[in-house]
């Protein structure tokens, strides 16, 4: 078949042709930002899931329904290793932009305490190549935001730009991809800023994406945070969903499946989106003509094991030290027969395979957390945060 008509779409963050099985999402989505615009209170949303089920893309998705309500958005990806304050001042600098506030002087307000918000992570003696360089022509407003302690900050930050969105008659979202990664501090001055905001009933929400024990991180950090989030966990694809999203792009394109062919793609896939990206690119891309057949997805399931070898497992794989490795693959023996169980393992068991104590696995268990490889769900449990990792592993002997 024509490999220039392909449609199908396997790249992180890559939208789909067809977003199938995410419609409650969507149109929950829709509700929450009409309820925001006019003064109704409503939760901010957290969604979670493993890699490779479509989070990224759902949270591009429901910024474009905020955009086309007229709403300010801006979108970061959380790091480890970057503290929060420059990422989240582009993001609302974005926002502020989007919002279009008829009242010069009310926007220069802003966005000078944006600059102030942004400016203290250097300090007040940095150099000034240290300074952040956002393009704000507005001086900044000593006083506001620039107190040195984050929660404080982001609080008084966020109600400015609250207000600011009130005034229009819109609201401001921010859409924060891999939330996980953010620090303690930003954790908890984060809770702290939207509990504040729904208190006020400003038109402000944070979106999140995150892996499964995300919540575990917010109600760690603040014990209203259960109450504080909507909290929506992302999974793989139902048997009819996954089915929509390989033969609605093809109809387009005047092609389409043997019911056989579809089945055998789900048994593949085990309806991860991504996933059935990968093998329906291959099996379209292998396939001599239409209907593809289940001949065609036999042929095309090496072609796309091999694709994802590399890029989906093997360049995470690889991220991992000697020691690290040995704890994946023990992982992968301790776990069930296809090696990805949906309560993870117990790190005892772990350490059983290994032949050694819990406690001297513990750098390398934690190394693996810090990278995103795993994540632990529950205490002494532990789990891929890849869907088919302990396969993988196991196919690699």
């Amino acid at each position: 078949m024509d490999p220039i008509r392909n449609p199908y779409a396997p790249g992180a963050g890559q939208r789909p042709p067809e977003l199938a099985g995410r419609d409650e999402q969507l149109r929950a989505f829709d509700v929450v930002l009409e309820r925001v615009s006019r003064g109704r209170p409503e939760r901010s949303l957290v969604l979670t899931g493993l890699r490779g089920v479509g989070k990224t893309v759902l949270l591009n998705a429901l910024r474009s329904q905020a955009v086309r309500k007229g709403w300010g958005t801006g979108k970061l990806e959380a790091r480890p290793d970057q503290p929060l304050r420059r990422p989240l001042s582009s993001a609302l600098h974005q926002a502020v932009r989007e919002l279009a506030h008829p009242e010069a002087g009310e926007t220069d307000h802003v966005l000078g305490v944006l600059r102030s918000f942004a400016e203290r992570q250097a300090g007040a003696d940095a150099k000034l190549r240290e300074r952040w360089s956002p393009g704000i022509d507005a001086a900044p407003v000593r006083g506001r935001a620039d107190s040195g302690d984050v929660e404080i900050d982001l609080v008084e930050l966020l109600t400015d730009v609250g207000g600011l969105a009130a005034d229009t008659g819109k609201g401001v979202a921010v859409f924060i991809d891999e939330m996980q990664d953010l620090g303690p501090a930003e954790v908890s001055a984060l809770c702290a800023a939207c509990h504040e905001l729904s208190q006020s009933g400003l038109p402000v929400i944070v979106v999140g994406a995150g892996l499964p024990h995300l919540p575990a991180v917010l109600s760690a950090s603040k014990s209203y945070s259960e109450r504080l989030f909507s909290y929506q966990r992302i999974d793989r694809l139902a048997r009819p969903e996954a089915d929509r999203a390989l033969a609605s792009p093809a109809a387009q394109e005047d092609a389409a499946y043997t019911e056989e062919a579809l089945a055998a793609m789900y048994a593949a896939t085990g309806g991860y989106p991504y996933f059935i990206q990968a093998y329906g690119k291959a099996a379209w891309d292998l396939a001599p003509r239409s209907p593809i057949t289940v001949d065609d997805v036999a042929v095309a399931a090496p072609e796309a094991d091999r694709e994802l070898a590399v890029g989906f497992f093997g360049s995470r794989y690889e991220r991992a030290t000697p020691a690290e490795r040995d704890y994946l693959r023990a992982m992968a023996d301790a776990a069930s027969e296809d090696g990805d169980p949906v309560g993870g393992v117990a790190t005892a068991e772990v350490a059983a395979a290994l032949g050694k104590k819990p406690q001297s696995l513990s750098p390398a268990r934690d190394a693996l957390l810090k990278k995103g490889l795993i994540y632990s769900g529950e205490r002494g449990r532990i789990a891929f945060t890849v869907p088919h990792f302990g396969r993988y592993l196991r196919e690699q002997g």
